[in-house]
């Protein structure tokens, strides 16, 4: 049969329409039998399955079926690894069988009717890494189903995944009973390693630069959520719901203020957003008409709030899924203004606390800013999301895994959390203490330290060095200036992109990059074009699945894939640059010289078309991020052709070498010391010098007080830094002897071993 004839396209189209539509009173099962039903006509296969998986017994459920003995639904269980099924879900892979019996794994299911269905195909449905069932079709003719045939179930298991945790999580709110299915956070899915006892390192993301102890205490879906403490009033109406909307915008309003002076360039960007969506006609105006047409209020904010949380959970983007905490939010806003909380609880203290939770809403962040918690560990969320960039601002240690076994452990179990590196450390012993409070004490001194910096940064022997800043928002300019930064050399604007709910506009953008500039006085600005894709997406401009986003469609190939976004980002700076002769661009992850020229193409039809329009404005020195393999070899040309280079040395390091440095299976083989990462760096400096443009670097490895000998002994004299990293670097330098330092790096580019390098960078001397 063909693939025209099972028609895989429209089978996706109706399943995305029946997840949309899932009604939540009709329940789960109903939903489920809908999609094995759908699933079997449009692939025309015998027999369609779906298992869900229970955390507690660690088995298949079979929950719905069209084909099979009806009387095993909620009955046939299966272990896990059990079966093909099994199998499955154990390796989270799909598998895909002309003959069932010829695999290793087949089970024969007694009184299920079955053996005449040669071909099998088992999709697991997964959320994140966490198991959450099997979806399995099933037919008479041998080798029945295609590689589209396992596309489309991928697909499909993908927005079932969502649906089904959005269900668990609606049936808890109502109260309703429910099967305990790995949405459910009460047992883990990592066997019996448990973290009873001993020290323990997970490994997770760093989404704010804080390091906390603590005791650990794990809270519910959200701090600031209780259904159970409200009561429904009857007899609500319009108006009440008129007056929750309006003291909710109030509401909003109150913390975006509060939050200006932390967050002056995303506060209006994240509850902002909120307000938006409260105001917006296809939110608001239909829980109007369902009032209207004689709903309960409260009724009709929980079915709107439940629409769009299936409606952005369901999607494939994971910007796109931490939506879900904003519209719950909102919701949860607009109850509570509705019908407060028939109770007073008593709120627990979490004063010198490490929080582990699911998910936490922006408001749960606040709350636990001002009670003093430790430190917040999260299982699942992105390092750019509203809640990490309120924890940063807030000065709050977060830390994002996916271990769930953290959600296993006792009350009070001593917890280390790492927020810069993204480690969590469980009963830390003497040891991880002292070298967590080692750590601290440094970013103390490097506080005090701060204003004690100097204007200016020399060498031993008096050659002046300029010590830049990188930064990510407006808000860490303070820090900036605190450390008396030469200037910013490398401003990420994708930031303020990253944390809003749409593109902002080029006035908004021209605003921000004016304020920047302006609060630098004079000082030199690289910015830094849109670097999206890789690990940041934009949740409203969705790129679609990349099987590596890193080697995928991401920084100065998005923008010139995307020239209208790209057009308007550089109009705004190209007008913020005009009372601004510091200011100057730079491109990212530029690979050929064409691209290149054609970004700098772009940016001369801005100023062309400013012109025209009579706009003030003025184009800036072009710069070209040196991060890729390619960009070295042709570096010399990049240099001939650009205004100035920059060496960005953590992606340099991690293409060069082929090693994903958040991958702790080949961590060891991310090194500088290597000498392909040496050569390279020499190679980039001798083509600036040839071309007499300046070269910069920026990075961790400007900030490593062994390597800062090398650097400055191949040439580089302009470095951007993290801005407490300013002081040490500073101090460093300030030992260093450059004819000492030239000796030392000639010295090792004859080094042909990453072991010899390693053991000679740690002999330099510095002084003699």
């Amino acid at each position: 049969m063909s693939d025209f004839q099972k028609d895989n396209v429209a089978l996706m189209c109706d399943i995305g329409e029946i997840v949309g539509l899932f009604d939540f009173e009709a329940g789960l099962d109903a939903f489920l039998a809908r999609i094995v039903s759908t699933v079997a006509w449009h692939m025309r296969a015998a027999v369609c399955s779906i298992y869900l998986y229970e955390t507690k017994t660690r088995e298949l459920v079979l929950r719905a079926n069209q084909g099979l003995n009806p009387g095993l639904i909620g009955h046939l269980r299966l272990k896990l690894g059990e079966g093909i099924t099994g199998t499955a879900l154990k390796e989270m892979r799909p598998i895909c069988e002309a003959k069932a019996t010829d695999h290793p794994a087949f089970k024969h299911i007694p009184g299920s009717h079955e053996e005449a269905y040669l071909s099998f195909l088992a999709v697991p449905i997964q959320r994140k890494m966490n198991p959450v069932g099997v979806i399995v079709v099933q037919d008479p003719q041998w080798n029945y189903f295609t590689p589209n045939d396992v596309q489309a179930l991928r697909v499909i298991s993908s927005q079932l995944a969502g649906v089904i945790e959005n269900a668990h999580l609606l049936m808890r709110l109502h109260g309703a009973p429910e099967t305990e299915t790995a949405t459910s956070s009460e047992a883990p899915f990592f066997g019996d390693n448990a973290l009873e006892s001993g020290t323990h390192c997970i490994r997770g993301k760093g989404a704010s630069g804080r390091m906390g102890m603590g005791l650990s205490t794990r809270i519910g879906q959200y701090l600031s959520r209780n259904p159970a403490d409200y009561l429904c009033p009857l007899g609500l109406t319009e108006a009440d719901f008129d007056r929750a909307i309006e003291l909710t915008e109030r509401q909003l309003m109150d913390l975006q203020g509060r939050l200006e002076d932390k967050l002056q360039d995303a506060a209006s960007m994240i509850f902002g957003a909120h307000v938006l969506m409260l105001k917006d006609e296809a939110f608001s105006g239909e829980i109007r008409q369902k009032i209207r047409a004689g709903k309960n209020p409260w009724t009709a904010i929980l079915d709107e709030v439940r629409h769009y949380a299936e409606l952005f959970g369901s999607s494939p983007n994971p910007a796109m899924r931490e939506k879900v905490l904003d519209v719950e939010d909102l919701g949860h806003r607009l109850l509570y203004n509705l019908a407060p909380p028939s109770i007073e609880s008593a709120s627990p203290d979490y004063s010198g606390q490490i929080v582990i939770a699911d998910e936490l809403l922006p408001s749960d962040i606040l709350k636990l800013a001002t009670e003093g918690a430790a430190g917040l560990i999260l299982l699942g969320g992105g390092q750019h999301s509203h809640v990490a960039i309120l924890a940063n601002a807030l000065q709050i240690p977060l830390v994002i895994v996916s271990d769930r076994r953290l959600l296993s452990l006792p009350e009070h179990t001593p917890l280390l959390l790492d927020g810069k590196d993204g480690q969590v450390v469980v009963r830390p012993g003497p040891e991880a203490i002292k070298t967590m409070q080692d750590i601290v004490r440094s970013l103390a001194d490097s506080e005090r330290l701060a204003g004690e910096v100097r204007p200016d940064t020399r060498t031993r022997d008096g050659v002046e060095i300029r010590l830049m800043a990188n930064l990510n928002l407006i808000t860490e300019l303070d820090v900036a200036l605190r450390v008396k930064a030469s200037g910013i050399g490398l401003y990420r604007t994708e930031f303020p992109f990253i944390v809003r709910s749409t593109f902002p506009t080029e006035e908004e953008q021209y605003q921000g990059y004016r304020g920047v500039l302006e609060r630098m006085d004079g000082r030199p600005v690289v910015f830094r074009t849109l670097d999206i894709g890789g690990d940041k997406a934009l949740s409203y401009f969705p790129v679609g699945h990349e099987n590596n986003p890193f080697l995928g469609l991401r920084a100065l190939r998005f923008t010139l894939r995307n020239p209208e976004i790209f057009k308007q980002q550089l109009r705004a700076l190209l007008r913020a640059a005009h009372d601004h002769p510091e200011a100057r661009i730079m491109f990212p992850m530029v690979a050929s010289l064409d691209e290149f020229m054609g970004a700098r193409e772009i940016a001369c039809k801005c100023r062309d078309e400013l012109a025209r329009e009579g706009i003030p404005h003025r184009l800036p020195e072009l710069g070209v991020m040196i991060e890729l393999p390619a960009s070295v070899l042709i570096a010399d040309e990049l240099a001939a052709a650009a205004d100035f280079l920059s060496i960005g040395s953590n992606d340099l390091i991690q293409y060069m070498l082929a090693v994903d440095r958040t991958n702790d299976e080949v961590a060891a083989w991310y090194s500088p010391n290597h000498p392909a990462v040496l050569r390279s760096l020499k190679r980039i400096v001798e083509a600036g010098e040839q071309a007499g443009k300046p070269v910069s670097i920026c990075g961790n490895l400007g900030a490593d007080p062994r390597m800062l000998p090398y650097l400055l002994g191949i040439g580089l004299r302009i470095f951007s830094l993290d801005p407490m990293q300013i002081p040490p670097v500073q101090r460093r330098i300030a030992e260093i002897d450059l004819d000492r330092a030239r000796f030392f790096a000639r010295k090792l580019l004859t080094l042909g071993r990453t072991g010899e390098i390693a053991d000679f960078i740690g002999t330099f001397d510095g002084t003699a």
